[in-house]
């Protein structure tokens, strides 16, 4: 039996995200997920400063390294797997970071419109 491709927001093989640093529920730089996922790491986006800090006002803060989960802390222009809740707020703060559709899970769909997503997308 031939295991199931991800698939991303266009329909299409879901592309890597990034990998330095190393994104992901699953930390193999895909925003893809599983059961095990409750925050749905599924939109591949890059980092901006205004993100950086709203993330961080909301109490999550992914700009100060952590080495003992191998955590660099991120900083503008990086890519990563974020939670579609926290793009979703983002976007209705004005905030949003920008987003790679090919790399970007379908199941995104479940929480965020696909015209959101396009008008933020780097292409």
């Amino acid at each position: 039996m031939t295991e199931k491709k991800a698939l991303n927001v266009l329909g299409s093989e879901l592309q890597l995200c990034c990998s330095d640093p190393l994104t992901g529920f699953m930390r193999d730089g895909f925003c893809n997920t599983n059961h095990l996922d409750i925050g749905t790491h599924v939109v591949c986006a890059v980092v901006t400063e205004a993100f950086l800090t709203f993330t961080r006002s909301r109490g999550n803060d992914l700009s100060t390294p952590i080495p003992e989960y191998g955590f660099p802390g991120l900083k503008p222009g990086d890519g990563w797997c974020l939670c579609a809740l926290r793009w979703k707020e983002a976007y209705e703060a004005g905030v949003a970071p920008p987003v790679k559709l090919h790399a970007t899970h379908e199941r995104v769909l479940d929480y965020i419109p696909l015209d959101a997503l396009k008008a933020h997308s780097l292409g």
